[in-house]
């Protein structure tokens, strides 16, 4: 009889396929990108699984396999839960009929050998109301697939732009990640460390401002407090600022105060931005001093703008200091300290 199933399996090839084309599940999970445990569960719970086993417990891939696996990859990814995705992945024009359909015995159609899916979703990340593109980009940092990673990351910032892409894509993601990890006994570092990996790189790879469209004028000096080593908000800025033409130089974490002060007699920015995660690190003597240094010839000495960026400068006010509390209006701060760019 027809499968009711709500998670039809591939279609099966009427003919084992030759063994050269058929790949075992680890060779397919490095081709895809995903973790072997990852494809297993979805055979198991969806019936997204090869057509052929060797002696009935070894599973072999088919091309075909392999395509709809492609589709699950791509459709989680943009955010579509797993048991829909599942479904779009295994429907085809023409569909054949499933060898292991629901039979009798199964009044529930749920396919023989296939567990009906569970409520709930172990290893998800607790993300409330976010957009579809950071629901894709979670899942597929939990099963550490770079290449799906890669791609809603590029998707994110060539449609909604780097402020929208870092405030409801990326960031609701790492804060997903970094509370799972709190609470799981470090059992999701590696996702953290792979997620923040692939948003840095994504960042360094977001656009500059055309060639003769920079901005004229000194630099802004980007840089985490001495011990601070969360840099991903200042690789978010500078990348904000060289789309915009400002010219910036990016320190990195954990600057030495002399280092810094340093770096500013030197550059002689326009604007010194510095970075602070939590309290412990935030400098507030650093930032009084950075406000006060001066350069230049006597009659003519100047300082810069100093911003002071990150939760960790809550509390008192900072005399001498701006504290933007986002990237938004830390990009309408620096942008305004120089001139429209050209044309």
């Amino acid at each position: 009889m027809p499968s009711s199933s709500p998670f039809p399996h591939q279609r099966p090839a009427p003919e084992r396929p030759p063994a050269e084309a058929a790949l075992t599940t680890g060779a397919v999970a490095r081709r895809l990108g995903v973790a072997p445990t990852t494809l297993r569960s979805w055979d198991r719970r969806y019936g997204i699984g090869p057509a052929h086993h060797e002696g009935g417990r070894h599973r072999r891939w088919s091309p075909a396999d392999i395509a709809v696996l492609e589709t699950m990859c791509r459709l989680t990814a943009s955010g579509v839960p797993p048991a829909e995705a599942a479904r779009a992945a295994s429907a085809a024009p023409d569909p054949v009929p499933d060898p292991r359909a629901a039979r009798p015995d199964h009044p529930t159609g749920t396919p023989a050998g296939v567990r009906p899916p569970r409520p709930g979703n172990h290893g998800a990340l607790p993300l409330g109301r976010v957009r579809a593109e950071c629901r894709g980009l979670a899942r597929a940092a939990v099963r550490l697939d770079s290449t799906a990673v890669d791609a809603v990351l590029r998707s994110a910032l060539a449609e909604h732009g780097l402020v929208t892409a870092w405030n409801e894509v990326m960031m609701p993601a790492l804060r997903a990640v970094g509370r799972k990890w709190e609470t799981s006994g470090e059992r999701y570092v590696e996702v953290e460390h792979l997620l923040s990996w692939h948003i840095s790189s994504a960042l360094r790879r977001a656009p500059a401002a055309p060639p003769g469209s920079e901005r004229p004028g000194a630099p802004v000096i980007v840089a985490c407090a001495p011990g601070e080593l969360h840099t991903l908000p200042l690789e978010a800025l500078t990348a904000g600022l060289t789309e915009r033409g400002v010219p910036v130089r990016m320190f990195g974490g954990a600057v030495p105060a002399d280092a810094l002060d340093e770096a500013v007699r030197r550059a002689g920015p326009a604007a010194v931005v510095l970075w602070s995660q939590s309290r412990t690190t935030a400098d507030r003597t650093l930032v009084r001093h950075l406000g006060a240094t001066t350069w230049g010839v006597r009659g003519a000495r100047r300082g810069a703008t100093v911003l002071a960026a990150g939760p960790g400068w809550a509390g008192p006010p900072l005399p001498g200091a701006v504290r933007p509390t986002s990237l938004a209006e830390a990009l309408r701060l620096l942008d305004g300290l120089y001139d429209p760019p050209p044309g």
